[in-house]
């Protein structure tokens, strides 16, 4: 990424703990540090379980973080005190959540989901604007203007992850934070959802965190991918250079457990284990990203950096 764009979010050795203390503490995010740049989409890839969801949550707020800085706009996050700067704060940045199902309140009409952004932070001077806003949204969004008078368990799933994606864009923000936005729809819906959001960030000069376990989506959608295991952030690179050129062995893993559209391509290729026991950290010999090439990090000690400059360059 070139040093001429501005960085729009930094995160640095964020670590979100729960049970803090006690026998059963989950440290879900542990140490992680990476930066967003604006118009970029930044994808954080990894399992069911790896934090990625939890670093999201963390990011907006959601989550009180442990320790670590959150930086928007060069804003520390964790320093908002008063209900206005929090105001403030959730406007520029908003969040599509996983489940459409879910997510959506079922006794409310589709024009006051939407709406609440705008009733919260008086975006419309009526209710004749209001609702113009809405049906506007509902059009970007490849909705109908008077589906705004329907409740949510009229429309499909890949209907309501749309109202989700209008939702999040009534305040206009800068930043949105997509978490696992198509894991709960069917294969030909993703697909439709995916090139919206893309078409949304060209027309509205959007910024993505976009949270995915599927990696070829992630690689389709995504300007540079982070790649997350137990809490801790692996690799970070482009996307082509993350998908083409894996340097961790998670990262390797990751990628040989994505399909291949050839039978007999499946049949005789074997996916790559991962063994993470090497992984863990002892004092006075700590893992941390360090860039292997220009714009690609590994987590890694200082001793191992040339072993990854040598896997490296084998692929060139």
């Amino acid at each position: 990424m070139s040093e001429k764009q501005r960085k729009i979010l930094e995160v640095k050795h964020l670590k979100q703990y729960f049970n803090v203390g006690k026998a059963d503490e989950v440290k879900a995010v542990d140490d992680v540090t990476f930066d967003v740049y604006e118009g970029e989409t930044f994808g954080l890839v990894g399992e069911s379980g790896s934090g990625k969801t939890t670093t999201g949550r963390s990011i907006i707020h959601l989550y009180e973080p442990t320790a670590g800085n959150i930086l928007f706009e060069g804003k520390d996050i964790s320093k908002l005190k008063t209900k206005t700067d929090f105001l403030s704060f959730r406007r520029e940045m908003q969040m599509i959540f996983q489940d459409p199902y879910a997510s959506l309140n079922p006794r409310m009409k589709i024009k006051d989901i939407v709406a609440e952004g705008i009733d919260i932070h008086h975006l419309a001077k009526n209710d004749a604007e209001r609702s113009k806003v809405v049906e506007d949204l509902l059009e970007t969004v490849g909705l109908n203007r008077d589906h705004s008078s329907r409740y949510p368990h009229e429309f499909s799933g890949g209907q309501r992850q749309r109202i989700g994606i209008a939702r999040a864009l009534a305040v206009q923000p800068k930043f949105i934070i997509a978490d696992e936005p198509i894991s709960a729809l069917d294969v030909s819906i993703q697909a439709q959802v995916v090139n919206l959001l893309k078409d949304l960030q060209r027309e509205h000069g959007l910024t993505y965190l976009f949270i995915a376990h599927d990696l070829s989506m992630v690689k389709y959608i995504s300007d540079r991918i982070g790649v997350m295991h137990y809490g801790k952030l692996l690799e970070v690179g482009t996307a082509d250079e993350v998908y083409a050129h894996p340097l961790h062995d998670y990262t390797a893993s990751l990628i040989s457990a994505v399909p291949v559209p050839d039978p007999e391509y499946e049949r005789t290729r074997k996916q790559i284990p991962y063994d993470a026991a090497g992984e863990q950290d002892h004092p006075g010999n700590p893992r941390k990203l360090r860039e292997i090439v220009p714009g690609h990090f590994v987590r890694c000690t200082e001793e191992e950096v040339a072993l990854y400059k040598k896997k490296a360059a084998a692929y060139n």
